[in-house]
This record gives C-alpha cells, sequence and structure tokens, in this order.
C-alpha cells in the first residue's frame, strides 16, 4: 500500500520523538517501505548546525541509526527554508511531493492553551497534503 514514507523530524527534539518514530517504523516493516526522514533547516548558522550541509550530515547520521536500531530502510532529507517558522507546512508538502512519498507520519504535542491561538503544524499539514497523514501524539 505504501512504498516511501516521509517522517518530518527536528533533529533538536529527536529525543521525544520515539511513539511516531516506532509507528513509522512499525508501518515500514508492514508494507515493507523505505522510510525518509525530512529535516527542515535555515541557511544561517542554528544551534543545530553551522550550516546546511553540516544539517544534512547530521540528519543523514540520524537516518542510519535509526535504520540499524529498527531494521529499516531509511534516509534523511535536508530541506532548507528562508523562515521554517513561517513555511514549515508548505516545506513539509512540496518535499512530500519531490521525494514521492505516499504516507507522512509526524509526531504532535498534548494540546495546550496556545493550541486555541495557534494550530499546530501536524494538522495543518494534514488539512492540506495531498496523501495520508498520520500525527502521532507524544506525550
Amino acid at each position: 500500500m505504501f512504498s516511501k514514507i516521509m517522517v518530518p523530524v527536528d533533529l533538536a527534539h529527536a529525543a521525544r520523538l520515539d511513539r511516531a518514530l516506532q509507528m513509522a517504523s512499525d508501518l515500514a516493516h508492514l508494507y515493507k517501505a523505505e522510510v525518509v526522514f525530512v529535516g527542515v533547516t535555515t541557511s544561517q548558522p542554528s544551534s543545530m548546525a553551522h550550516n546546511p550541509q553540516e544539517y544534512a550530515a547530521k540528519l543523514d547520521s540520524f537516518a542510519a541509526e535509526q535504520a540499524g536500531k529498527r531494521g529499516i530502510a531509511a534516509s534523511g532529507c535536508a530541506v532548507v527554508s528562508h523562515d521554517p517558522a513561517v513555511d514549515l507546512e508548505a516545506t513539509l508538502l512540496k518535499a512530500c511531493s519531490d521525494i514521492g512519498a505516499e504516507l507522512i507520519v509526524m509526531a504532535s504535542h498534548v494540546p495546550s492553551v496556545s493550541d486555541y491561538l495557534f494550530h499546530a503544524h501536524g494538522g495543518r499539514v494534514a488539512e492540506k497534503a495531498p496523501v495520508s497523514v498520520l500525527v502521532v501524539r507524544e506525550s
């Protein structure tokens, strides 16, 4: 049913993505699918990397670690955005199209008061994506 699964990851919060990573792994095993971890970075230095090339190398390392740990075929896809706070959803949707993903598995968070003012990224991606989206609530 699915041959390529896209999993957006924020490397700064990778330790809090376990449920979504496990779900993507389980689905990859079930459908013998490849998992593509998509990370969005800026061209400016950040706390994660000095430049997009360094970020891409870290994302590739993360993907290799996940592949070995979970026994899946996985790769990384680093995408540069001018302002991820503003265009994260559009950037992820373009990445989905570019890599040919048929399913997006992404982490969410426990809702809080701020969610009444600002929508979560997962909900907006699910609303606009041309493919199925599984939003996994992380605790």
